[in-house]
């Protein structure tokens, strides 16, 4: 035990330790500082920022390959049991959940690891088909919502990248059919439309030089609107289904714009 002299002053006065008496160990006495300083975080509020999960570790590699084997899944079944349009709205939901949980490393290696998957079952060729653009969006909508971008800038940029990804699906299929499809879909439109302007002149609501005004060019760029509106379309009705499943897995994303959340309200 320390000994005090009875005249010094309680400025002056040191603690003296015994010779038989070992001195504490500093590390000890930071820990019992810190016991007595002890706080709940609930009373600190926002105080203390929310800890990051660590990107590496068992868990990461489990939970990355759980959900990157579920994103397969849900691409195979669309492909030999295809329920509609339902299942093609998740289709980048588990590589952006990935991105949210465990960070850009584990979202790209999750993507890769669907791709080679469907690579093995399906063929290299519709492996690509899934990962532009559906591998690349989640990555690219993972990144946005974790950094809290407002629902209309994550919407736009994954409206160029899936009006891309139809392009480029478009020619990796005209690359194994051997045939250009945008220029045969442009001139099946064409025809159509063509058609469609005969029976109006027929029935006297056109004129004959109205034929004249069905051009390719302006059918191309008619088009190209009509992807990009879809691709807008089905940017919206990934990030309406993904905020209301992600709260309910626990992860947080960016809130919708306050009209939307009007009209879910009414």
């Amino acid at each position: 035990m320390p000994e005090f002299s009875p005249e010094q002053s309680s400025d002056e006065a040191t603690p003296k330790w015994r010779a038989d008496v070992p001195a504490p160990d500093p590390d000890e006495l930071a820990e019992v500082e810190t016991y007595l300083d002890y706080r709940p975080l609930e009373a600190l509020g926002d105080a203390i920022p929310r800890a990051r999960r660590p990107q590496v570790g068992p868990v990461a590699m489990v939970e990355t390959a759980f959900l990157a084997s579920a994103a397969s899944l849900i691409w195979l079944v669309n492909a030999y049991f295809p329920p509609g349009p339902l299942l093609r709205i998740v289709f980048p939901l588990p590589i952006a959940l990935i991105y949210l949980r465990w960070g850009h490393r584990a979202a790209w290696m999750g993507a890769l690891v669907s791709t080679l998957l469907l690579a093995v079952l399906m063929g290299p060729p519709r492996s690509l088909l899934y990962l532009m653009p559906y591998g690349l969006l989640g990555v690219q909508l993972g990144w946005l919502w974790r950094r809290g971008t407002s629902w209309y800038l994550s919407i736009a940029i994954g409206t160029l990248l899936s009006a891309l990804g139809f392009f480029v699906r478009l020619w990796l299929l005209s690359l194994m059919l051997g045939e250009d499809l945008w220029v045969y879909l442009i001139n099946q439109a064409t025809q159509v439309i063509n058609w469609v302007l005969e029976r109006l002149v027929n029935l006297g609501f056109l004129e004959w030089g109205s034929l004249s005004q069905s051009n390719t060019t302006l059918i191309q760029a008619v088009a190209l609107v009509i992807v990009l509106i879809s691709s807008l379309v089905y940017l919206f009705t990934v990030h309406l289904a993904s905020w209301l499943l992600l709260e309910r897995l626990g992860e947080k994303m960016p809130p919708p714009p306050g009209w939307v959340q009007q009209l879910l309200e009414s």
